[in-house]
Formats: C-alpha cells, sequence, structure tokens
C-alpha cells in the first residue's frame, strides 16, 4: 500500500507513464471525484510544464486537455453534491439546517470560494460537491468552475514551461521544484488556520 502510494506521488515517474491522458486523468479524478483529494494536481501541472519545455510533453495539448479535465471534474463534483444534499435534506432536517446556511454562504462568496479553491489541496476535491448540495446557483458555478479550470492549469502549467525554459537541466532538481510548489499551495491554508487560531 505504501509503495503504491509513493508511485502515485512520484509526479515524473506518474507523467512519463501516463503522458497527457495520465495527466488528464488525474485532474478529473482530484477535481471531480471524493477520493482523488490526495492526487498532486498542482505539482503535477508544474512538472508537466517543465516537461513540455524540454520537449517531453506537448503544451498546447496540455493546457487544452488538463483544463477540459479540471472544468468537468469540477462540474462532476458539483452534480453528486447536488444529489447527495437533496438526499440528505430529506432524510435528516438537522442536515437540511447546515445546508441552508451553506447555500447562504455559497449565494455570497461562492463565486470567489470556487475560483480560490483551485489552488489549495485537498479543499479544491471538496467546494464544488459542497457547492452542489448548498443548491448554489448552477449558472454562477459553471461561470466561475470554467474561470477558475482555465487559471488554476493555464497559471500552474506555464510556471512550469517559463521555469524550464529559463533555467537549463531544471528537470534533475525537480524534487526541490515541486517541494517548493507543495509549500506555497498548503502556505495560504496554513496562514488562514494560524489567522483564525
Amino acid at each position: 500500500m505504501i509503495d503504491l502510494l509513493h508511485q502515485l506521488l512520484d509526479v515524473k515517474a506518474l507523467i512519463a507513464w501516463g503522458a497527457i491522458p495520465g495527466i488528464t486523468a488525474i485532474i478529473f479524478v482530484e477535481t471531480g471525484l471524493f477520493f482523488g483529494f490526495f492526487l498532486p494536481g498542482d505539482s503535477l501541472l508544474v512538472t508537466a510544464g517543465i516537461l513540455a519545455a524540454g520537449g517531453q510533453l506537448s503544451i498546447v495539448r496540455l493546457l487544452i486537455f488538463a483544463t477540459l479535465a479540471a472544468i468537468i471534474g469540477d462540474q462532476t463534483g458539483y452534480l453528486i453534491g447536488r444529489k447527495a444534499g437533496a438526499a440528505l435534506s430529506v432524510r435528516y432536517s438537522r442536515f437540511a439546517k447546515k445546508i441552508e446556511r451553506a447555500h447562504q454562504f455559497y449565494e455570497k462568496y461562492g463565486a470567489k470560494t470556487i475560483v480560490l479553491a483551485r489552488f489549495v489541496p485537498v479543499v479544491r476535491t471538496f467546494v464544488p460537491a459542497v457547492a452542489g448540495a448548498a443548491r448554489m446557483n448552477y449558472r454562477t458555478f459553471v461561470t466561475y468552475n470554467v474561470f477558475g479550470g482555465v487559471l488554476w492549469v493555464f497559471s500552474t502549467s506555464l510556471l512550469g514551461y517559463s521555469v524550464g525554459s529559463l533555467i537549463p537541466n531544471v528537470d534533475r532538481y525537480l524534487h526541490i521544484v515541486i517541494g517548493v510548489v507543495v509549500l506555497l499551495s498548503i502556505l495560504p491554508a496554513v496562514l488562514e488556520w494560524y489567522k483564525h487560531r
């Protein structure tokens, strides 16, 4: 089990094994299905961008397919949350009150939440489902889902592509790059936790 987890978190090996279809599948699962919360979305896209700069992947195909996967993944999470939230609200009145509070939150802050959640590991997996359960306005969700998906994939992939283009042999230091990306991606959540503590 630990060996399997290590292989799933070895970003360069994942990219070498799956190329664009593998990256697309991982981005979809991480953003759309609950069990994908542990997958390395940010570091995967940055690393893929670095490897694309070295000619190992097509940057255009990476941007197109990863963006589609991110958008469709969030749509899937929203629909799952919508169905599950409705079913739970009917069965449990206590859950219905929590859903109503979540609905009010998403009506007020939903657009910002959908976009910013893209950049926070684990959170990006669950926010669309909660938005669906909270009955966030669908048109608003779709608009900010598309905007957030494009922004996330393009910024992370093109960051990697720029680093790969500017620094010769940067792929030798991928573990350091991935470590920095992971640190930067969890930093906002840590700062927010510290502020509220």
